[in-house]
């Protein structure tokens, strides 16, 4: 199974917040892959820089931390920008919807705390 973690999730996992289940640590534990895409370290950058997102680690961390996690850095490929437009309008946060159609085109499940987001597909898992 290969699981996408959204950016609340990655950020969680690289905190070791108590935030993140010990369930949800162990799907991760277990996946075949974990994909952290680069919308997420975009989204991070732009909410840190306007004092939105407050991290314990700079933003070089936390691209180091894919790495170093035992991850894998998925780019955003055309492909995957071109399946935005055929998601619902269930949430309007585009690096949300960008999450979800590059885990629909992956194919991968997509981790997320969002509750929005489940209604987008079955690949989408609410932890």
């Amino acid at each position: 199974m290969r699981l996408l973690l959204d950016t609340q999730i990655y950020l969680w996992y690289l905190a070791d917040s108590p935030k993140l289940s010990s369930a949800a640590r162990q799907e991760i534990a277990d996946a075949d892959a974990v994909l952290v895409s680069a919308a997420s370290i975009w989204e991070a950058a732009i909410k840190i820089g306007i004092g939105r997102l407050r991290v314990a680690v700079a933003v070089p961390e936390l691209v180091a931390g894919i790495e170093a996690s035992g991850f894998v850095e998925l780019p955003v490929s055309a492909r995957h920008a071109a399946a935005v437009a055929a998601l619902a309008l269930h949430h309007r946060d585009p690096f949300d919807r960008l999450l979800v159609a590059q885990a629909l085109a992956e194919p991968a499940r997509l981790l997320t705390a969002d509750p929005m987001l489940k209604r987008y597909a079955e690949l989408v898992e609410l932890v």
